[in-house]
Parts: C-alpha cells; structure tokens; sequence
C-alpha cells in the first residue's frame, strides 16, 4: 500500500470517528450520557377532566362510570362528557378520566387555553395552586371550580423495573427525542416511577401537532435534563 492509499485512508478514519461522535452528542451532550435502552411509546394526552366524587354526582348523578381502560393501569376514559366554559368561548364534549380524584382537575392545551380566554400554568398533574378555575357543564348539572385548569406538562410514566432499566429515578428530568414525521428534542421532561405504571411518555396535542405524532409513534432518551 503506498502513501497516498494510506493518507487517504488515515483521513476516511478519521472522518468516520468525527461522524460517530456527532451522531452521539444530541445538544451537547457527551456520548456517555446517551440512554441508548430501547424506544418509549409517545401518547398524546388530550384536553380532559379529572373530577372529585362530590362533582361526579353534581354533573352526572352518578359516580363515574368506566366506558373503557387507558393504557395506565387502573386508569379509564368515562361514560360521561362536560363542556368548559370559559370568559371567552366554550368546549363541548371533553372527556372524563377516571378513577375519581380528591380535587377536580381540567388539562388543556395552550391552544385550548386561548380559545377559552383563560392563562393556565404549565403544571404536573395534581399541581393546581394559583391556576385559574372554570365552569363545567353537563346536560343535567353545573360545577364551577375557583381554579384547577393547567397545561399539563410533559412526562414520562415509568414502571420500577423500566427506570432500573433506564439508570432513572423518580422526578429526575430527562431530554427525549421524538421519532416523528417531524423530529424534535423535548427538554425537561419529567420521569414518574411507580410499580402501578406502565411505560409511556405523554405530550400534549400542541406538542403533538408540532412533531408530527402519529399513533404508534416513539421517542428515546437522549441524556438527562441540564436546566
């Protein structure tokens, strides 16, 4: 092999080094702190209502009644329906989660928000100190709540055995990108560990929209969170 060969070669080794580091730093992020340990199933997690007992029977005259399960253990979409009712507009025929919570709850979009002329925080589930209330309505009842409406924010529900399997703990914050007709990195996501989880992360439809998600689509975490 004469100098010219091995230069040449020399150079397409070293180009092959440069790519596999970059192809291995997504935003920054040293190739050690990529997570390569499979796919996460990515959900979108429509506007809904989670409802206390006392509302249930206020809205519906009856506890809530399974129409049929989530993919969360324990969890199922409701026979009943509320519209929201806002300062400036309405949303009719919103879903109801159960099982029934200690305090009523509403999650919407930041596009649902503007429609209703409401300016909810971004919040975890169960987080409603100082978020705006709204007016919910079903054909038999009406409950107005002083406040409970936020957007939800992006999470990660994590079985004990995933997390082990992730190197993850509960409440740490990870980077996830999503592969999606449009591919994005969503940064700060939270991991919720419990043996009553199943693996999935969830977005909202803005986040949704915004990538491109279809169903059966996935992400992969890609590092944990720096901010």
């Amino acid at each position: 092999m004469n100098t010219q060969v091995m230069n040449e070669q020399a150079l397409k080794d070293l180009l092959a080094g440069v790519v596999r580091k970059v192809l291995t730093q997504e935003c920054g992020k040293s190739a050690d702190t990529v997570m390569n340990t499979g796919p996460i199933p990515v959900e979108i997690s429509a506007r809904h209502a989670h409802l206390s007992v006392s509302d249930a029977l206020t809205l519906f005259g009856e506890a809530l009644r399974p129409d049929r399960p989530l993919s969360q253990p324990g969890q199922f979409l409701s026979t009943g329906r509320v519209r929201l009712i806002g300062p400036k507009g309405v949303m009719d025929n919103v879903a109801v989660l159960g099982p029934a919570r200690d305090v009523s709850q509403v999650e919407i979009s930041r596009t649902d928000a503007r429609s209703l002329g409401i300016n909810p925080p971004v919040r975890q589930s169960g987080d409603i100190k100082d978020t705006p209330g709204i007016i919910l309505a079903s054909a038999t009842g009406i409950v107005g709540l002083d406040c409970g409406v936020i957007v939800a924010s992006r999470h990660i529900h994590m079985h004990t055995d995933d997390a082990r399997r992730f190197g993850l703990k509960d409440k740490d914050m990870v980077d996830v990108r999503l592969d999606t007709e449009r591919p994005m990195i969503l940064e700060n996501v939270l991991v919720r560990v419990s043996d009553n989880f199943k693996l999935a992360m969830h977005i909202d439809a803005d986040e949704g929209n915004s990538a491109g998600w279809k169903p059966g689509a996935t992400g992969m975490i890609i590092g944990l969170s720096r901010g």
